[in-house]
């Protein structure tokens, strides 16, 4: 079974009050040509190896903290910041507490 998508004008929750911060997951939201939405929760002592995304991303931490290295240096992101990275820069995450965040990627340049 294909993974549902929401659709335009649907509403859905990007925090959960029975989630399991203690279990990574990755779950996309909404996919378009254009874009794609990703609910990620990251358990404490999560990491994502350094990799790079073609398109522009941002990443919006809901909750937790987030450390992101990129262009040699790290930014720590805590609940209600968000990060840019251009398309094609190299990042690697790591989650310091249970985080939940929003990934958004630009796939079309």
């Amino acid at each position: 079974m294909a993974l549902q998508h929401a659709s335009s004008g649907q509403v859905f929750a990007l925090q959960r009050g029975d989630e399991d911060g203690a279990q990574f997951s990755s779950i996309a939201l909404a996919k378009t040509d254009d874009l794609e939405l990703i609910r990620l929760v990251l358990p404490a002592g999560k990491t994502m190896p350094e990799h790079a995304v073609k398109g522009e991303i941002t990443l919006q931490c809901l909750s937790g903290e987030i450390t992101v290295d990129a262009h040699g240096r790290t930014a720590t992101l805590h609940g209600g910041e968000m990060l840019y990275l251009a398309g094609g820069t190299p990042h690697a995450l790591a989650a310091a507490a249970d985080s939940v965040a929003l990934l958004t990627i630009l796939l079309k340049n």
